[in-house]
């Protein structure tokens, strides 16, 4: 079984090499992708295994992943290299996502046409052996489906009001969001708005 962490040869490679080091930080490699063109762009997200990461972090793993590629060497050409969070709408890569977010709404994509079509959109429903088991609507019912990952090309969260208030909720209870060092937001009692004329 493959995942979706790294999708190319080269991408794969490149991942083999990044992910002790972004292990050995604390971290898990969630997407690796090297986007070719005249100046090529190696795209790495990461994140904690119990999920919440900060921008430090992402500094702290471009550090550490620039000095092995430089003693590597993996990638010829002149790169830019740039460290981010998975964000809220977050790619599913691994067989054990699609347990950890279940009950969430998801975009998936397969590589080849199952009974004519190749994305569907549901809520997760987890995973049953190496299938990944979503609840999509069909013919005006809702009804569950197992895709096998193996046939997944691409799969992610899709923004939603519930999505945005668990990760809310989490970075809350682990600490990442304090709520102190936001602007309080001043309400203007002029009844005027700035393009009306008086």
């Amino acid at each position: 079984m493959t995942d979706l962490i790294a999708k190319t040869a080269i991408d794969r490679r490149l991942a083999e090499i990044v992910s002790p080091v972004i292990e050995g930080l604390g971290f898990e490699l969630v997407r690796l992708r090297l986007q070719g063109g005249r100046h090529p762009l190696l795209q790495i997200m990461a994140d904690r295994p119990e999920g919440g990461i900060v921008v430090d972090d992402c500094a702290a793993i471009s550090t550490a992943v620039s000095a092995v590629l430089d003693v590597e060497d993996p990638i010829e050409e002149q790169y830019t290299l740039e460290v981010s969070s998975p964000g809220i709408d977050r790619p599913l890569t691994r067989l054990k996502d699609f347990d950890v977010w279940e009950g969430y709404e998801a975009r998936l994509e397969t590589s080849e046409q199952i009974d004519g079509r190749k994305r569907f959109k549901g809520i997760l429903r987890g995973t049953e052996g190496d299938e990944v088991l979503v609840e999509i609507e069909e013919k005006g019912e809702m009804v569950t489906i197992g895709l096998q990952f193996d046939w997944l090309s691409d799969a992610k969260l899709v923004l939603t009001d519930e999505l945005i208030e668990e990760m809310l909720r989490q970075k809350k209870a682990d600490g990442t969001l304090d709520e102190t060092k936001f602007d309080e937001i001043e309400e203007d009692d002029d009844t005027n708005s700035p393009d009306e004329e008086i």
